[in-house]
């Protein structure tokens, strides 16, 4: 058979391209699950806990993640300017993973304790105080938020049932962990986290 003849048979076209795709995502795939790279967590990453799954939630509730990517790829030019690439294992306990590809602001995988938290309250605030030139807008009302405990517990059970090895302690301590915290306490609780443990084990 030519390939003008495939070209031609339009059902016939669409069944080799699945086979194509399907032995390609196979090639790409498989080796990588069986590695264990992407199910076994990086040293020191650890499942978030209650006040920082918190601040996660209203990271994308706000939509942080359409304007900053966590995902530091392996070119001199990124490391240079963010810190070591992103392995697969920091990224085990996120659902959904918030790695993305637009950067109108800042990658943030390794802004944990880079600034202050006064530093960090501010910029939410009034992000021009601290960086002139900054088009990100105001998060004044984060400060006025609270975060609910029995609503992260049952978050935290949730994500149990995809992986996340939440203890029952770890639940039964979230209401407690969360008491009288903000959205902006949990948000910057939540930043504070980001790429520390592969920073420190390097």
């Amino acid at each position: 058979m030519k390939h003008k003849d495939i070209e031609k048979n339009l059902g016939l076209m669409l069944v080799l391209a699945a086979i194509a795709i399907s032995f390609g995502g196979l090639a790409e795939l498989v080796p990588l699950i069986a590695s264990g790279q992407v199910s076994q967590p990086y040293p020191g990453v650890e499942p978030y806990d209650a006040l920082a799954l918190a601040g996660r939630d209203v990271y994308i509730r706000e939509g942080c993640n359409n304007c900053h990517s966590q995902q530091i790829r392996p070119f001199r030019w990124e490391t240079q300017r963010y810190g070591h690439y992103s392995v697969a294992g920091e990224s085990v306990y996120d659902h959904p993973f918030l790695w993305g590809s637009k950067r109108t602001g800042p990658d943030l995988s390794r802004v944990g304790l880079r600034y202050t938290d006064e530093w960090h309250r501010v910029h939410l605030n009034d992000p021009r105080t601290v960086v002139p030139e900054s088009n990100m807008p105001a998060y004044p009302w984060l400060s006025e938020g609270s975060i609910d405990g029995a609503d992260m517990q049952a978050r935290m059970r949730a994500l149990r049932m995809v992986g996340v090895p939440y203890s029952d302690e770890d639940i039964a301590g979230a209401p407690a962990l969360v008491d009288g915290a903000t959205e902006q306490d949990a948000l910057i609780h939540y930043l504070q986290g980001l790429g520390v443990a592969l920073r420190e084990s390097r």
